[in-house]
Parts: C-alpha cells; sequence; structure tokens
C-alpha cells in the first residue's frame, strides 16, 4: 500500500509547523549590512576583499568555492576549468 500526503504551504508556515525558530531579523540584519558595505566599492579588488570578508570560511570558503566553479566548468567546452 502507498500513501501520498501533498501539504500546501510557505516555507514560513513550514518552519513554524516543524517548530524552528524565526530567523527574519537576523537575515534581514545581515543582508543590511551586505548592502550597506557595498557603497563605495569601486574596484574588483575591493569587492574580491568584501566578499572574502562575508564568506563563512574567509578564504579558505573561496578557494573551496573557486575549485567547485573549475569542476563544474571543466564538462563545459571551452569552460575555464579546461587543463591545457
Amino acid at each position: 500500500m502507498k500513501v501520498s500526503v501533498d501539504v500546501d504551504c510557505t516555507p514560513a508556515e513550514a518552519r513554524a509547523f516543524l517548530g524552528l525558530p524565526d530567523v527574519t531579523p537576523i537575515h534581514d540584519k545581515y543582508i543590511q549590512s551586505v548592502l550597506s558595505s557595498f557603497d563605495g566599492v569601486a574596484s574588483a579588488e575591493q569587492m574580491e576583499t568584501l566578499f572574502k570578508s562575508f564568506s563563512p570560511l574567509g578564504d579558505a570558503g573561496m578557494r573551496l568555492f573557486k575549485q567547485m566553479m573549475d569542476i563544474g566548468l571543466s564538462g563545459v567546452p571551452g569552460g575555464s576549468g579546461e587543463k591545457k
């Protein structure tokens, strides 16, 4: 016997149903701090430094992200991940 149950609810309703905390205020504050720090960024180097500071693992996280992108692009013809 197979039983299927479809639940139609928003993500906020699902979080409340499962008893997960509402992190909307924390998320909004984080996004506001990221957006406010973009003011005055003029060069690519400044942007890279800014992204590294917001990355969860800092420089190691950025290297990991670059490696994942290189692996993903290695299967694409003409992708930057190709070994020459």
